[in-house]
């Protein structure tokens, strides 16, 4: 069994179909069938078992892949750790955001990192908090940039800055009466919210409480970006909550939005940069956090103790 060997079985797992797999690791289909059925006989257990014209894993199976996606990103370590060896900021950083985030804050990080890591250029992948903690787990990103505390004790973080919350309303809303806004101002029913899996639909139902508690369910259109819940609520479907940098970056230049500060304890979230405890590219990481908090505008509030 060689690390090539691994490559093809976990190929298989993501892609549930010989083809795509053989497509994805660059070999034609009967090599990678051969050699998966050689794998098979050699370890005397079924790994994959056929689903129609997809393919799916056994019990064993699902054991095996785990152990094989571990022994890669050890793999994918050996190299990092020799090349930042040679020079610990040389090197691409596969960096993950989550979507409310990454068009708001990185325009901002962007070319300072270019400046002050030239060797290290970042590769993004905006994705969902769900989405990019297994990939910084296996090793197939350096870190992420998200705004939760939840992920595994094999992930390490460094905290960046708190991201406080506005409301957001169309122009003529009665609640911009007021200068300032608490959660107990907003009605459940009127908020507009993001899809399941957007973190910050998940801190704007923990502050606000659900649309349908009361029955009603005038804010029960869910959008797949923050963009889009913005266009909403210009169109007066309801309210929504916005972070800070989404309001300053100029997203928001729609003429039918207004927009009031959020007042109270927890109306803001903590944006944090995760990656592995054993990975060799920490001190460019850590030189990335520095870039990150340099970067930032102004009025945006860092650290409350």
């Amino acid at each position: 069994m060689n690390l090539r060997d691994l490559q093809y079985m976990v190929a298989l797992a993501e892609q549930k179909h010989y083809g795509r797999a053989a497509q994805a690791c660059h070999v034609s289909q009967p090599t990678l069938s051969g050699q998966i059925a050689k794998l098979e006989a050699g370890l005397g257990v079924t790994i994959f078992q056929k689903l129609g014209r997809t393919v799916g894993l056994t019990d064993a199976g699902e054991e095996i892949i785990a152990h094989a996606r571990k022994a890669l990103a050890a793999a994918r370590d050996i190299e990092e750790t020799a090349r930042a060896h040679k020079d610990p900021l040389s090197g691409r950083l596969r960096l993950g955001v989550i979507p409310t985030l990454g068009p708001y804050l990185m325009p901002y990080v962007l070319p300072q990192a270019a400046e002050k890591l030239p060797h290290a250029p970042l590769a993004l992948v905006e994705d969902l908090t769900g989405h990019l903690v297994p990939l910084v787990s296996a090793g197939k990103l350096d870190a992420a940039l998200i705004a939760t505390s939840d992920f595994p004790p094999e992930l390490t973080s460094i905290e960046l800055f708190d991201e406080p919350f506005w409301v957001v309303t169309p122009s003529n809303h009665p609640l911009l009466a007021k200068k300032s806004l608490r959660t107990s101002d907003i009605d459940p029913a009127s908020l507009l919210l993001l899809t399941d899996g957007h973190c910050l639909r998940d801190q704007t139902l923990d502050l606000c409480g659900h649309p349908l508690a009361g029955g009603k369910a005038l804010a029960d259109m869910r959008a797949t970006s923050l963009e889009t819940l913005l266009h909403l609520t210009a169109a007066d479907y309801g309210i929504t909550l916005a972070p800070q940098l989404a309001i300053e970056c100029g997203r928001t230049s729609i003429d039918q939005l207004a927009f009031r500060p959020l007042e109270g304890e927890g109306t803001s979230r903590r944006v944090r940069l995760i990656w592995r405890r054993n990975s060799p590219r920490a001190k460019a990481l850590m030189e990335l956090a520095r870039i990150v908090r340099a970067a930032l505008p102004e009025s945006l509030r860092k650290i409350d103790k």
